[in-house]
C-alpha cells in the first residue's frame, strides 16, 4: 500500500511538468524541452534511468548533481534547477535532472554558418570564446575539470549570446594528488594529445587543448582535428604542430601509446586558421601547446591581450 502512494507522490511531482518535444539523447538519456505548469515556464528535463541494483541513486549520479548545483552558481554554467524522481511502468526509478533551458549549442550555431557559407563575425567568436574562458576557470578553480568540452556541449542563447557550459556529466572533482583517470572520455576531435597517448595522470590543461579546439573551429566553421581514430586523430594534429618529441615535451616518449610516428615540422597556425587577428593566433598557440603544464590556465587566457576589448563588466 505504501509503495502505491509513494509511486503517485513521485508520478504528481512529474505532472507539474508538461513534456513538449524531445531535444536530444545524451550520453545519460533523453533530454525535453518542457514547460513548468504552474508557472509557464520553459525548462530542460535530463531523464536519466538508474541502475535497480544499488540502493538508491547511484554515487556518479550523486556526484553529477552535488557537483552541478556547486557549479550552478556561476552565469556560464548551465543552471540546475530542480531534482525529481519517479518510476516507470516497470517500477524503475528515474531521475529527472530540471535544467534553465537555452535554444541552441554551439554546434547548430557552428552548422548554421557553415551550410550559409559564412564566417562566424570575428567580434562575436571572441565574446564567446571569453564567456567560456570565464566558465571553465570557475569549474578550474572549483577543483572540477570538466573532461569533454565540445560544442554540443555549449549550449547558448542567440539573442543575448549568453554562452553556458553543459554535459558536466563526466567530470569529476579532481584531487591532488591526482588520481589516475580512464582515458576512455573525451570525443576525439577535442581530445588533448596526452590523453590520446595514454596518460592517466592529466588535469585542467586537458579541457584547454578542448577550448583551443573549439577556438580554431568558431573561426573556420570546421573542426581543426577531425580524425576517425585515436591514430588518425594524433596524425591530424602532429601534422598540423610537428611531430612531438622529448625536447619540446618532455617525457612524451614515455608515454604508453607512445610509438615512432613520422616526422612532420610545425605549420603556422595561421595557415590553419587564416582569419585569426595575431593576439587570437597567440592565444591558440598558448592553448594548443604540446607540453600540458606550459598550456595557458583558463585563468590566465581571460587576462590575455586578446580579450582586451571585450566588456568584461558585461559577461
Amino acid at each position: 500500500m505504501a509503495t502505491t502512494v509513494q509511486q503517485q507522490q513521485q508520478s504528481r511531482a512529474m505532472d507539474a511538468y508538461e513534456k513538449l518535444e524531445k531535444v536530444g539523447e545524451g550520453t545519460y538519456g533523453k533530454v525535453y524541452k518542457a514547460r513548468e505548469k504552474a508557472t509557464g515556464k520553459i525548462v530542460a528535463l535530463k531523464k536519466t534511468r538508474l541502475p535497480e541494483d544499488d540502493e538508491g541513486v547511484p554515487p556518479t549520479t550523486l556526484r553529477e548533481v552535488s557537483l552541478l548545483r556547486m557549479l550552478s552558481v556561476d552565469p556560464h554554467v548551465v543552471r540546475l534547477l530542480d531534482l525529481k524522481q519517479d518510476k516507470n511502468k516497470e517500477g524503475q526509478t528515474i531521475l529527472y535532472l530540471v535544467f534553465e533551458y537555452m535554444d541552441t549549442d554551439l554546434k547548430k550555431y557552428i552548422r548554421s554558418f557553415r551550410q550559409n557559407h559564412e564566417q562566424i563575425p570575428p567580434k562575436t567568436v571572441k565574446i564567446l570564446m571569453y564567456q567560456l574562458c570565464k566558465g571553465i576557470a570557475f569549474c578550474h578553480g572549483r577543483g572540477v575539470l570538466h573532461r569533454d568540452l565540445k560544442p554540443h556541449n555549449l549550449l547558448m542563447d542567440r539573442k543575448t549570446m549568453m554562452l553556458k557550459i553543459a554535459d558536466l556529466g563526466l567530470s569529476r572533482a579532481f584531487t591532488i594528488p591526482l588520481k589516475k583517470y580512464t582515458h576512455e572520455i573525451l570525443t576525439l576531435w577535442y581530445r588533448a594529445p596526452e590523453v590520446l597517448l595514454g596518460a592517466t595522470h592529466y588535469s585542467t590543461p586537458i579541457d584547454m587543448w578542448s577550448i583551443g579546439c573549439i577556438f580554431a573551429e568558431l573561426f573556420t566553421t570546421q573542426a581543426l582535428f577531425a580524425g576517425d581514430s585515436e591514430l588518425q586523430q594524433l596524425l591530424h594534429i602532429f601534422r598540423l604542430l610537428g611531430t612531438p618529441n622529448d625536447v619540446i615535451w618532455p617525457g612524451v616518449s614515455k608515454l604508453p601509446n607512445w610509438h615512432e610516428y613520422p616526422q612532420w615540422s610545425p605549420k603556422s597556425l595561421s595557415s590553419a586558421v587564416p582569419n585569426l587577428d595575431d593576439n587570437g593566433l597567440d592565444l591558440l598557440s598558448k592553448m594548443l601547446h604540446y607540453e600540458p603544464s606550459k598550456r595557458i590556465s583558463a585563468k590566465k587566457a581571460m587576462e590575455h591581450p586578446y580579450f582586451d576589448d571585450v566588456n568584461k563588466a558585461y559577461y
